[in-house]
């Protein structure tokens, strides 16, 4: 009787969150030619790019936008030169008024400088495929409002595999794939692509000036607007690679982003997510339990359930995971074998970011110190 608890719970959880990305729908492939890109601004708030940059402005001369603005949020290298060899506008953001996060103030220098009708807003480290502008003009004519894609996630170093589970959530959590509008919407913030009266209507990054999570914050201005929001993954169309400086520039990013991600996300798709989390977890320590119990021979064991019960359930968690990650990022075999790995990434980075953003309230990006409110906003910077 406990194992066949313990299956439906297991199947329940897993199941519910497959029923979360049931549409993971990508950039589409555009089936027109025309010059609509000839309106778009291109938006890159930057700080310290000076080695992402260059893929993205090449991509970007594949494509005939009106104009690239890449808005210098106090860097310390070359991005500036970078920028401007590469063919793009530079605008520079200075510090960021008391109240405003950096890549806010950028993002709104860089909408008030535009001159598009427009406006696509991209990290630097994204990098856009030849036809995948087009692909987002058709999803934006198709829906309107405001379009979010989360790039496909290059993964290259043995570091960056530890990210898995955060990409993961990320997606999960934002309940933006189910097959019915999302009652609280979600947006991803490293490519985002609206008119300008649509965002100005909406009020534009002034109206998300102090949030950490500009882009879930920016999605719910647009739904307070009753303007919809539109999300995708970039499948092969559009891909970034968030942390190549480093496992410390991979830590503190995640810390960040995932304490105030947590709270910001609806309900419903957190407790899936949660309870996805949970199987992963009770897998993963029966697996230990069950090992150390072989290895040290104790004769009373420590795990309910038959061991068949757990080894059927690791290869069905691990199984499910590699078709998932294969759908968000480029990540090795091993990080879906061995998934206790990066959970336990994830479990200590998540606590770090709890601390940081609830108990200290501040956490650390760039080479600044952001001071927040608890709620994912902030005081000020230093």
């Amino acid at each position: 009787m406990t194992d066949l608890l313990l299956a439906v719970l297991l199947l329940a959880a897993l199941a519910g969150a497959q029923w979360l990305v049931r549409d993971l729908r990508t950039v589409p492939p555009s089936a027109r030619e025309d010059h609509r890109s000839s309106s778009v601004s291109v938006v890159v708030p930057a700080r310290d790019e000076e080695t992402s940059l260059p893929a993205l402005l090449e991509a970007l001369r594949a494509v005939s936008v009106r104009e690239v603005l890449v808005v210098d949020d106090g860097s310390r290298d070359a991005t500036s030169s970078i920028a401007r060899a590469g063919g793009a506008t530079v605008l520079t953001a200075g510090s960021p008024p008391s109240g405003w996060t950096g890549k806010a103030w950028s993002c709104h220098l860089g909408a008030q400088s535009a001159s598009g009708e427009l406006l696509l807003f991209l990290d630097a480290d994204t990098v856009l495929a030849p036809q995948a502008l087009d692909g987002l003009l058709d999803l934006r004519d198709q829906h309107g409002g405001l379009v979010s894609v989360q790039p496909f996630h290059t993964v290259e170093r043995a570091y960056e595999q530890l990210s898995a589970y955060f990409n993961a959530v990320s997606v999960l959590a934002s309940g933006a794939f189910e097959r019915r509008p999302p009652r609280r919407p979600m947006a991803f913030g490293p490519c985002l692509l609206s008119t300008r009266s649509d965002y100005e209507f909406a009020g534009g990054h002034a109206a998300v000036q102090g949030e950490i999570l500009d882009d879930v914050s920016l999605a719910a201005a647009y739904a307070r607007a009753s303007l919809p929001v539109r999300c995708v993954i970039g499948g092969s169309s559009i891909r970034m690679r968030s942390y190549p400086g480093g496992p410390r520039q991979l830590v503190d990013g995640w810390t960040k982003n995932i304490a105030s991600g947590a709270s910001a996300a609806a309900p419903a798709p957190t407790v899936a997510s949660v309870l996805w989390l949970c199987a992963h977890h009770a897998v993963a320590l029966a697996a230990v339990l069950l090992l150390g119990e072989a290895v040290t021979g104790q004769g009373t064991s420590l795990v309910w359930g038959h061991p068949t019960l757990w080894a059927g359930a690791w290869v069905l968690v691990a199984a499910q995971l590699r078709w998932f990650l294969s759908r968000i990022g480029s990540f090795r075999w091993w990080t879906w074998l061995i998934f206790p790995l990066p959970l336990l990434a994830f479990d200590v980075v998540f606590a770090r970011s709890t601390v940081r953003t609830l108990v200290r309230r501040s956490v650390r990006w760039r080479g600044r110190e952001v001071r927040v409110d608890g709620s994912g906003s902030v005081r000020g910077e230093a």
